[in-house]
Order: structure tokens, then sequence, then C-alpha cells
């Protein structure tokens, strides 16, 4: 079976994305371009400033099957009703219309990386696919209720806050930002969040109602956990990075101020875009606190397994698209008396562009099928590696773009500037390359052991 195989359900939904990302969310970049650019300062960050496009190809999406289809398992039935709770399960256009594997949600994420309103349009884009996906597996039926289902109807968007300035983020044991437990006179707990957080995606987007947190528990007056419930918890992910722990909070809150906007190389990325964020005596209660005190870590990870599947085949789509204008314009433009594909410099950058697209297109879904057959944890070194190799692969794709298009290619004329912004970061977010690097040698290194024990 190719890599690149659909069942016959899927296959519709590759063909029907296919005409919406490239009839209606493509042609209209521009459009959604010029209302955002209208907007200066804080009013970028308003409801006004949210092009109003998106909600059109929302709902677009959700009559044509293209809504959540990233879900790696059923909804609960409870969630699948409307917002006024009319609607039954069995025709709620909230569910995908088949639950996709990772693999084949590569394959139609790719699509999706052509444009950057198709994931929002389809409900498909991060942090909220990672966010549901936590409050899908880990979250309790409340939780799930004022959060999860109000997400899954994209009548919200969410936040998750991990990186923090003034540590190396990059190692989970440095995070400084504290969840203090308190044992209340009445018998009650309540916990209380201070901290400092940036590169806090989504925060400052006016449709920000929740936020996911990542703290250090700080039990303060409290008992720690017992001696055996430690000893019993040592197996855990969340145990070998401290007493990190996840918490809902519900945004906008008085405890919680969007410091500033972040911009990347420049880019605001507005009314979405980046916050430094500070939490300041953020009073929560149990209810806030995600599947229980020291998992964050085991919480981080199993978003990020699938997440990184998304991120790469996004990416592939995007150069793709990339490499595509970059054809076109070798049978445009003229130098030295020829037209530039005939050039062999040219044609050794298409050369080498197709060979990066095919290698990153199909070292991305070998990890998806692994993931399918193995789980994230069985697939750690194939996450590892196409987290430091494919947005390497695609970044040359673009850049080799950028170079043929010569002064246009880094003007915003064009979506090659912008992409290779967007790739050249994706070497930093959820981790550096040389954290995977690090993980993917161990791995290897492991293995390698193992097969020298086996020959003795």
């Amino acid at each position: 079976m190719s890599l690149s195989s659909l069942s016959p359900e899927a296959s519709s939904l590759k063909e029907a994305l296919e005409r919406f990302v490239s009839e209606r969310c493509v042609p209209a970049e521009p459009e959604c371009e010029a209302h955002v650019a209208k907007f200066s300062g804080p009013d970028r960050w308003t409801l006004p400033a949210v092009p109003p496009a998106l909600e059109t190809f929302k709902a677009e999406a959700r009559s044509l099957g293209l809504w959540n289809l990233f879900l790696p398992r059923l909804i609960p039935d409870r969630l699948l009703s409307d917002s006024d709770g009319t609607s039954p399960s069995s025709t709620s256009p909230f569910a995908p219309p088949t639950y996709l594997s990772n693999r084949e949600y590569g394959v139609l994420c790719e699509v999706m990386g052509r444009s950057p309103l198709a994931p929002e349009a389809c409900n498909c884009s991060a942090p909220d696919t990672g966010n549901m996906e936590v409050l899908l597996q880990h979250g309790t039926r409340e939780q799930q209720a004022k959060y999860l289902a109000p997400l899954l109807r994209g009548e919200i968007r969410s936040a998750f806050l991990m990186t923090e300035p003034d540590v190396a983020s990059s190692d989970a044991r440095n995070l400084e930002c504290r969840l203090t437990k308190i044992a209340g006179e009445d018998g009650r707990t309540k916990y209380v969040l201070n901290g400092r957080k940036w590169w806090s995606t989504g925060a400052m987007d006016p449709r920000c109602k929740v936020a996911l947190v990542v703290a250090r528990m700080d039990y303060g007056q409290s008992s720690r956990p017992s001696a055996d419930a430690a000893r019993g918890t040592e197996s855990r992910e969340g145990s070998k990075r401290g007493d990190q722990t996840v918490v809902i909070v519900s945004m906008p809150h008085p405890g919680v101020t969007c410091v500033r906007p972040l911009t990347v190389f420049g880019y605001d990325d507005a009314p979405h875009g980046h916050a430094e964020v500070l939490l300041q005596d953020v009073e929560l209660d149990e209810s806030a606190v995600v599947l229980g005190e020291g998992r964050g870590f085991e919480i981080a990870q199993s978003r990020l397994g699938p997440g990184r599947i998304h991120h790469c085949m996004r990416s592939v789509g995007l150069a793709q698209r990339c490499y595509e204008l970059m054809l076109e314009r070798t049978f445009q433009r003229r130098t030295f008396g020829k037209y530039l594909h005939e050039h062999g410099s040219t044609r050794d950058a298409i050369a080498d562009s197709k060979s990066d697209l095919e290698a990153a297109r199909l070292l991305t879904l070998s990890c998806a099928e692994e993931i399918d057959r193995l789980g994230a944890r069985g697939a750690r070194d194939k996450i590892a590696l196409i987290k430091v190799t494919v947005p390497e692969l695609t970044s040359r794709v673009v850049d080799r773009a950028v170079q043929i298009f010569g002064g246009a290619g880094v003007s915003g004329d064009f979506p090659l500037a912008r992409a290779l912004v967007g790739l050249r970061s994706l070497r930093i977010a959820d981790g550096p390359d040389a954290v995977h690097k690090q993980s993917l040698a161990k791995l290897e290194l492991k293995k390698a052991k193992q097969r020298m024990h086996s020959r003795l």
C-alpha cells in the first residue's frame, strides 16, 4: 500500500478539500490581508479585525464535511449537539463525516497547508487542534462540556502557554511559572497561578476564551504527595520533568495580562498572533487541573506527536505551492537570452526542490503510519526525525523559489517571504532542532546496544 493511498471516503474528502482551498481560500488571501491591514496598534487584536470571510468559509467547510478532520477518535455523543442542544448526534455538523487515520489526515493536511486560511476554515488550526485533543483524551466531563464543545463548534479559540522568556524552555525542568496549592479551612483545595509566558500563540485573539497553562507545582503550606504516591508515579513521563501540571484558565481573566504582541521576523500574525503573557495571582479550583498534578509533561507530549504530523504536512503543502510558483516563474522571465528554465542552475534548483519535497512528504507519512500502528510513544524516533528534517527540507525549497524570483521573492507581493519565515520558525517551535537531534541519537544508540547484546 502506498503511503499516499486513501480510502474511498478519504479520497472524496481530499477532492472536496482541494477544490475548497484552490477556489475559495487561496483567491481570498489578498482580501483578508487587506482587511487586517486597515487596523493598527491594539485594534489589530479586536473582533472587527477578524476577516469576515473566515466565518463564511467556516460555514462552507462544515457544509462540505471538511470540519474537524483532525480528530483522532470518536467524539462523545453528549458533545455533538449544537450550542442550543437541539441537534442529534447522528446529524451533527461538528463531527467529521469519517474518522481518518493519522496518515490519511496527513495527506489532507498537505492540501490545507497551501493556504493560511484553510486550517482555520476547517477548524483544524493550531493551537486549537492540540488543545482539543488534550481535552478529548484527558479532560473531565465538565471540562469537555465547558471548553471542548465550543471549540469543536468553532465558536471560540484557545491558547497554549508553556514557553517562558526568562529560562531556556526547551528543557521543561527550567519552567518557573508556579501553581501554588492551598488547602482551605473549609477542606477545599485551591490553586494560585503566577508567572510569565511568551510565544503564547492565540492569547491575544479576541475569540480566545480558554488557555491551557503549563506550570510547576508549589505545595507551599500544603502537604506534598505521600512517598508511596510519589513512588507510584515514577514511571510517568511527568515525574521525570518535576511537578509540571497543566491547568485550564478561562479567558479573559482579571489575573491574566497580555503584555505585548510578539513579531516573527516582523510579522505580527494579527488578529491571532503570539503574545507575552503575565499571570498574577490567578485563582483556580480543582476543576481547572487537567489529568492530575505532575502530569504536565505527559500531556504536553501527547499533544505534540500527531501535532507534528500536522505541522510537517502543512509545511509540505506550503512548500509545494511555492515550488509550483517557482516553476511558473521560470517560464515567464528571461535572462541573458534564455528563459530561466533553460539555465542549468535553475534546473538544478528544480531537481533539488523536487527531491526535497518528496523526501519531506514520505518521511512524514511514514511517521504518521507508524503512529497509527504503534502509537506516538512507539514512533518517538520518527517524530523526532521529521521535526528536525522536514522544516529544513521545505525551507530549502522555498529559499530556492525566493532566489528564482529575485527581488519579488522577498516582497509582500508573493507568499514566498512569509512562507520562508514560517518554516524557519518551525525549527524552534515545539522544541529546537538540537533537542530533537539529541533525542533521536539516544534512541538510535539504544537500538544499537540492543542489537550488539543480541549477538552475544
